[in-house]
């Protein structure tokens, strides 16, 4: 039987991005092949989910209450919003919350958030995951994927990190590689759409 596959996008949202208030550097160079993955599995019937930040105003990550982070993606605020180019349909794609809690701070789009629960009952094997940024939520995201027992794919070309300190985005690429996540570019991921895994 072929495995039942999920595109899983990370965080890609008008803060993360330039101009943004926590902005990853070329953030948004990451919209036209996560585009493409998108028109791909929206042809191939394959289903999309969205994960994103959703602090409350004074959230404990913000720097203002004694976190690391600039005050960023704020609920219901346009730098919390999905960014512009990115082609979802909120209608459609599963969207998923995370770090909605003003007391816990969340990376990973696993944690408290349903999302295990929502893939094992759709009896989801392989994601593709692709977002912002790599060293901090995708790589969170992607280690808890493996952990949950799901085989995982990272599009190379559709992840960027913001690199607080010079080589985190490598240590988070060895870290996801090392847990057993397989590295594509966008237009491998093409193959796989076209010929899923079985």
């Amino acid at each position: 039987m072929t495995k039942k596959t999920f595109l899983l996008l990370v965080d890609v949202q008008n803060d993360f991005c330039p101009g943004g208030a926590l902005a990853v550097p070329e953030g948004d160079r990451i919209i036209p092949p996560l585009n493409a993955l998108i028109r791909r599995c929206r042809e191939k019937g394959i289903p999309i989910i969205a994960t994103r930040d959703w602090h409350p105003p004074d959230h404990c990550s913000f720097k203002k209450n004694g976190g690391p982070w600039p005050e960023h993606c704020v609920q219901g605020t346009p730098g919390a919003a999905f960014h512009p180019g990115l082609t979802l349909d909120p209608s459609h794609d599963t969207i998923i919350s995370k770090a909605v809690q003003r007391e816990r701070d969340v990376y990973s789009g696993f944690e408290n958030t349903g999302l295990r629960e929502f893939l094992k009952k759709e009896a989801a094997q392989v994601l593709f995951v692709g977002g912002l940024a790599t060293d901090y939520c995708v790589k969170a995201t992607v280690l808890d994927a493996l952990k949950e027992g799901f085989q995982v794919f990272v599009v190379e070309d559709g992840i960027r990190g913001v690199e607080v300190q010079p080589g985190d985005t490598q240590r988070a690429l060895e870290a996801m590689q090392k847990a057993g996540a397989v590295f594509i570019s966008s237009e491998e991921e093409a193959r796989f759409v076209a010929d899923p895994v079985k």
